[in-house]
């Protein structure tokens, strides 16, 4: 092996962070560090070395090393100004690419904006996303994501390009995810079926972790302090508390990490009846660790995450009995990575990814009986029930490099679903095989395009034989990229969907094994604009429009052999379609990002009602300021969105049995966060601010609902507990060795 060491400097003279370099032809690549400065470590031989800024070549070097040299290269300077430098991109690529270099619209999360807004959830660094809501399920202390009209079944989680396993509709492992452990968040809309299989129907949002590169030692330490509305009490019970450590090394091939996290809630009872304003206490710790080994042409490294999290449900106090109801929601989440990556030469190279993940949450209900003192087991149904969701994924891929010009991907996937609980009917497992191929090929020098083909067999279900997508890019001049996709995604029947049974005094839902997959057309164009670009001042914007065409898709309908009985059958069709107008300005020390989207969802009534309209609409506009004070160390930020009113129409039966439509509304709100963050001394800093700045706490919602078990749109829709106030510490010691 040997070493490549060099320092990129931008057009004004400043280091250049974070930019990518690469090796050409090969799974070789680094950033540059705060410094500007990269070490590539690659087996003896000649190579191109390149440097990219905003997808457009800032350089091209012819480099030879010698095993066990170090060869340390002169500082380049590259085009781009300290303003124009973009996150690069890994989701869905053939190697890491800038934003704009990418075939697919993606959306980033850095670093920067994570530690700017304090998160300590992943719900708070997303919720003032265009396009990204999230709802709250009071009965079972779960919160489910929406994309882009969609919902969360429709959305897959990704931890560094791997899925995350969920018990079904809702999205709960975004909330089961460590936020110190996260360097940057990729979204990436529409279908992504080739790449990644089941419920990419809306897009992914792939969480990467933080690494480190080079001779490196990170030790990190945070504690935060958080109010529920007025409510707190110092490091317990009342509040939310936060505290971390966290170390991350690299040197001589080696990389390992580990880090320990606790999240506590202490919960809040509002002033209303029943659970509508009542967040259960929550209790999480988080553990991770991992370690890998970089030799020659090949790497490996392997990652373990563990969740240990304890929710508290507790029911109303009979005041004439003194009984009060008390169910714990217990849930282990053990998670297991091994990545794998493999150069044969310059053309050829081969990555191995795979995970497996025990998931299990017990459900621990007592009654406790206040005037006699005595606490006994409740008997009710599912009262004291354990699930447990298995999933394995391997998945393998070659990357060839047919010219300069053409390159293709095939790769194989194998996942296993296995789950056993009270509720689910034996021990059912559902095995998926594909095969996927994809190819990228610059047919001249502005027109890219991206074909792929999936194609998949399932054990249980009727699977679509094949999948199709195309990607295409074409850079219209130094300032315009025009995107076009169209990709047909699919979702599989989830287990609960398949065997799962519940019954209780208000619901009665048995699985169907007949489900078959659901599945969409999907098309979206984007254009993007470089804008102004003037020394310290820089314009960007980019306008998108998409079109989603879903079919089979599965809702709780009436069993139609046991009338009594619901169960989940393929009964609805469903449209989304909107645009989003995003901009982004930079002016010296002020970020600024403004945003509009127009999102439709599709009336399924209208097939049975008439005179109802196809869509219904809703407007959201989002704002992000940031301004950095240098004589202060001291940024000042602000994140906005306007959630519109969203309308919709239930079924009623009148008397003489005919269906006529009544229009629901739920209402529109503005949430807000406003944060602070000092640097008080090098590497420690201080951060502090207030969140839900306009104290939302729940919507007004006039729909009849849909009858799906503990839905929340009927009634008030909860939102929060209310305004909060953070502050806390956060302590990095780099410790670069030589």
């Amino acid at each position: 092996m040997a070493n490549i060491i060099g320092k990129l400097r931008t057009a004004d003279g400043v280091p250049a962070p974070n930019m990518t370099v690469f090796i050409k032809g090969t799974t070789y690549v680094t950033q540059t560090d705060q410094d500007g400065v990269y070490t590539l470590t690659v087996p003896a031989g000649q190579y191109i070395l390149e440097v990219k800024s905003l997808g457009m070549l800032e350089g091209s070097f012819p480099v030879e090393v010698k095993a066990g040299e170090t060869l340390r290269l002169d500082p380049v300077n590259i085009k781009a100004t300290a303003y124009d430098l973009k996150e690069v991109v890994v989701t869905g690529q053939y190697e890491p690419q800038s934003l704009r270099g990418s075939v697919y619209r993606v959306r980033t999360i850095g670093q920067e904006q994570i530690l700017a807004r304090a998160s300590t959830t992943v719900e708070n660094i997303l919720n003032t996303e265009l396009g990204v809501r999230f709802s709250n399920d009071q009965a079972l202390g779960e919160s489910g994501v929406e994309l882009m009209g969609m919902n969360g079944r429709n959305v897959k989680i990704l931890l560094d390009g791997l899925p995350l396993v969920d018990r079904g509709d809702l999205t709960q492992s975004l909330s089961q995810v460590d936020v110190n452990t996260i360097e940057r968040i990729e979204i990436v809309e529409g279908p992504m079926a080739v790449s990644y299989g089941t419920d990419a129907l809306a897009g992914v949002i792939n969480i990467i972790t933080k690494k480190v590169s080079g001779k490196q030692l990170l030790l990190s330490a945070r504690v935060q302090e958080e109010t529920i509305a007025k409510h707190y009490n110092f490091l317990q019970d009342d509040g939310i508390h936060q505290s971390n450590l966290s170390a991350f090394w690299s040197n001589k091939g080696w990389k390992a990490s580990g880090s320990v996290s606790r999240n506590n809630s202490g919960g809040f009872v509002g002033g209303g009846s029943g659970a509508i304003d009542h967040w259960m206490p929550k209790d999480q710790w988080f553990g991770s660790g991992s370690l890998g080994y970089s030799k020659s042409n090949w790497n490996v490294n392997y990652r373990l995450d563990y969740l240990n999290e304890d929710l508290l449900n507790l029911g109303d106090l009979n005041t004439s009995t003194y009984r009060q109801s008390r169910v714990n929601y217990f849930t282990d989440r053990w998670t297991h990575q091994l990545q794998a990556a493999y150069m044969a030469n310059q053309r050829l190279s081969f990555n191995f990814n795979g995970s497996y993940q025990d998931y299990s949450r017990r459900t621990h209900s007592v009654i406790r009986d206040y005037r006699q003192g005595t606490t006994e087991l409740s008997t009710n149904a599912g009262s004291q029930d354990t699930s447990t969701f298995l999933t394995t994924v391997l998945r393998a891929t070659a990357q060839y490099l047919v010219s300069g010009n053409l390159a293709i991907q095939p790769g194989i996937e194998y996942r296993s679903d296995k789950s056993t609980g009270q509720r689910i009917e034996g021990e059912p497992r559902i095995n998926d095989y594909a095969f996927f191929i994809s190819g990228e090929w610059n047919i001249w020098k502005s027109l890219t395009l991206r074909p792929g083909l999936r194609f998949i067999h399932n054990s249980v279900y009727n699977a679509p034989p094949v999948i199709p997508s195309l990607n295409a890019k074409l850079r219209l001049s130094d300032q315009f990229d025009l995107r076009a996709s169209y990709g047909r995604g699919f979702r599989s029947p989830a287990l609960r969907e398949l065997y799962f049974s519940f019954f209780d005094a208000n619901h009665a839902i048995v699985g169907n094994p007949d489900l078959k997959a659901e599945h969409s057309n999907s098309y979206q164009a984007s254009l993007n604009w470089q804008g102004l670009q003037r020394g310290r001042v820089k314009w960007t914007s980019t306008l998108n429009t998409f079109y989603n065409d879903f079919h089979d898709q599965i809702n709780i309908g009436l069993d139609p052999e046991r009338p009594t009985l619901n169960t989940y059958i393929n009964i609805d069709k469903f449209r989304t379609a909107g645009g989003t107008w995003e901009n982004a300005v930079t002016l010296g020390n002020l970020g600024a990002k403004l945003g509009f989207s127009y999102i439709g969802r599709y009336n399924q009534l209208k097939g049975e009602i008439d005179n109802i309209p196809d869509m219904q609409w809703t407007p959201e506009v989002n704002t992000v300021l940031n301004y950095y004070i240098p004589k202060w160390k001291a940024g000042i930020n602000f994140y906005y969105k306007f959630n519109g009113k969203r309308t919709g129409f239930n079924a009623i039966t009148e008397d003489d049995g005919s269906i006529t439509a009544q229009r629901f509304e739920i209402q529109s709100y503005h949430t807000a966060d406003v944060t602070i963050n000092k640097q008080l001394t090098k590497g420690l800093m201080l951060n502090g601010g207030v969140r839900n700045l306009f104290d939302v706490t729940t919507l007004d919602n006039t729909s009849l609902g849909s009858g799906s078990p503990h839905a929340s749109d009927t009634g008030p829709i909860p939102i929060s507990y209310g305004r909060s106030y953070f502050l806390g510490l956060k302590y990095d010691l780099n410790i670069k060795q030589q």
